[in-house]
């Protein structure tokens, strides 16, 4: 069976012409919260920004998975930018946000600055046909800054978002994304800012605060500055690493029930597969669900049934004998480095062989990488190469002179395309159960140099052979469970004690675990599937996560103040019995002979 041609957005030729658009495009009117939300077509999927991962070419990947009649059903959204470093830095421009082969031009721009037509044409970021809707994100903590930087990305998206929600160490010292929660004027004036200045909307992501009520006057907040809409992300900003655990979607539920009725809402957390998209919907109430680690381990989790048909028609997605499938690892590898080649290196991509499906006879197209897939380990030949000249050795007089040696070789030229810079770090989260099992590609992998084409399609070739392997092996097994990509320890845990990832637990009393979750995501080492967090509480337990002094501090007083809480409240309920106990005191009755409310007595 054909595998089909590399995809393309628009349905037709792969390699279609592009638009002759030029730049700038013709202004458009400004419209704001849901009037603009539904101007572009109310999209119910969302692509997360991720830092160095939501880059054109994963956008490009992850769209190529709808049909092209249903791609504004997904928005997606850049890598989170420094508006500081986009404002001050023409080569930062440059590099991060590529919308014509000149990157964005720094506005106003005089008449000898105007670019030449050529270099007006869109090129990659926010292209009229291929990267729309899109949203970019920035980090920032001047209003100014933020303004300035956004100018030069308003002609080539649809809106501009303020990240208040990165938790990390480096967004504590720099005072920006979720860091910015202690300071509600600075993050009012940076919205507004935005808002009464920019030609396109504002929008924000934030994370949940503390309380419900908290995080209520939040997001209130944005709103009445200007925001036309807010993402939700339902963890709290000490969430992260492996501390993760599950986002909270009662929250952004409450969000939608108590904010206004045209309020614009998007819920983020716990999407692990497709089945969860709707899922958190139902639940949340929200206009649309962001995907962000859920899309890195499998770029087709938007994909709805319509595209999954047509996927097992190419044989790009696999269905296994219970019914349970999922997009084949080296068809979306196929998918990915054929966009790279097209829309980046603007080259045709390798000539394919037919994805090898059961039944069909494989076509080996590249000698060196099965060599290298059948003796991973290196081999020794059997006769020794000449040893070189010693200094007592005279050599013949119409030999070249003796070679130096050096002691490192120039490394090759690094490139600067974030598209080509990603690429590693977007197969190690795709093919993380296959390189679990077969290391040797995991080992070339993690030495492959930036952008080497060469070198990922040697990957590529391996993945095709190991995969090819692996349903053959399928096909032969009448038991599929030594082809699960999670290890058996780890399904060894009780099912009926564990609770799905998602927003609300099943029974307050059963001990959280992710074993069931794993179990729901599981599938086959060669099909993209999620990757399940243990939680905080399992892997204190399995020991990837330590308890330093100040957190054993923390969690001490924290367990002294629900001590407490626990003693106001049961005085609280027993109030009439504490009354009573006193007034016998006065009276001289000794305390306990008096049977209290609620006991048997005898």
């Amino acid at each position: 069976m054909a595998s089909g041609p590399p995809l393309s957005v628009d349905g037709n030729s792969p390699f279609h012409s592009r638009s002759s658009s030029s730049f700038p495009p013709a202004k458009r009117k400004k419209l704001t919260g849901r009037a603009f939300y539904e101007s572009i077509k109310s999209p119910k999927y969302i692509l997360a920004p991720m830092v160095d991962q939501s880059e054109f070419a994963w956008r490009l990947l992850t769209r190529s998975f709808i049909p092209s009649a249903q791609q504004s059903s997904l928005l997606a959204y850049t890598p989170m930018f420094h508006a500081r470093l986009f404002k001050q830095t023409q080569a930062f421009r440059d590099h991060h946000f590529q919308p014509t082969r000149i990157g964005p031009v720094s506005p106003p721009a005089s008449s000898s600055q105007r670019p030449s037509d050529g270099e007006r044409m869109p090129y990659l970021d926010g292209h009229p046909t291929h990267d729309r809707p899109l949203v970019v994100q920035f980090c920032a903590n001047d209003p100014n800054d933020f303004l300035e930087a956004a100018e030069h990305v308003a002609p080539h998206c649809d809106a501009v978002d303020l990240n208040l929600g990165c938790p990390q160490g480096i967004a504590r010292k720099g005072h920006y994304g979720s860091f910015l929660q202690e300071s509600p004027n600075l993050i009012h004036s940076l919205i507004s800012k935005l808002a009464q200045n920019l030609d396109v909307p504002v929008t924000a992501k934030m994370r949940v605060l503390d309380t419900k009520e908290e995080t209520l006057r939040y997001a209130s907040l944005l709103l009445d500055a200007g925001a036309s809409w807010i993402a939700v992300h339902g963890r709290r900003r000490e969430q992260k690493g492996h501390e993760t655990g599950l986002a909270d979607w009662t929250v952004i539920r409450y969000l939608r029930d108590m904010l206004p009725m045209g309020t614009v809402i998007f819920a983020n957390g716990n999407v692990l597969g497709h089945e969860d998209l709707e899922r958190c919907l139902q639940v949340t109430g929200a206009d649309a669900v962001m995907s962000a680690e859920g899309n890195l381990c499998d770029p087709g989790i938007f994909a709805g049934e319509e595209g999954r048909r047509s996927g097992e028609q190419t044989g790009e997605f696999w269905r296994g004998r219970d019914g349970r499938g999922g997009w084949r690892m080296d068809a979306v590898m196929r998918r990915y480095l054929d966009i790279l080649y097209q829309f980046v290196l603007e080259k045709d991509p390798p000539k394919r062989t037919p994805l090898f499906t059961p039944g069909s006879i494989p076509v080996l197209s590249d000698t060196s990488a099965t060599s290298e897939l059948q003796s991973p380990q290196k081999t020794t030949s059997t006769s020794a190469p000449p040893l070189p000249p010693t200094s007592n050795q005279t050599l013949p007089p119409d030999a070249p002179p003796p070679h130096k040696k050096r002691k490192h070789d120039r490394p090759a030229r690094r490139p600067t395309s974030p598209n080509l810079l990603a690429v590693q770090a977007h197969l190690f989260h795709l093919l993380r159960p296959l390189l679990s099992k077969h290391t040797h590609i995991r080992d070339k992998l993690a030495r492959a140099p930036p952008g080497d084409m060469a070198t990922y399609e040697d990957i590529l070739a391996m993945v095709e052979e190991v995969t090819r392997q692996g349903l053959q092996e399928y096909d032969l097994e009448k038991d599929p469970s030594p082809f699960a990509a999670v290890g058996e320890e780890e399904e060894e845990e009780e099912e009926e004690n564990s609770v799905r990832v998602f927003g609300e637990k099943e029974d307050d009393e059963e001990e959280e675990s992710s074993a069931k979750a794993r179990k729901e995501c599981e599938r086959p080492w060669w099909v993209c599937q999620a990757h399940v967090r243990p939680l905080p509480k399992e892997a204190l337990q399995k020991g990837s996560l330590r308890v330093g002094k100040k957190e054993k501090e923390k969690m001490k007083r924290k367990m002294l103040e629900d001590e407490e809480r626990e003693r106001r409240r049961l005085a609280a309920d027993d109030g009439g019995v504490a009354k009573r106990e006193e007034r016998d005191r006065r009276d001289g009755v000794p305390v306990g002979e008096v049977p209290k409310e609620a006991m048997v007595c005898g």
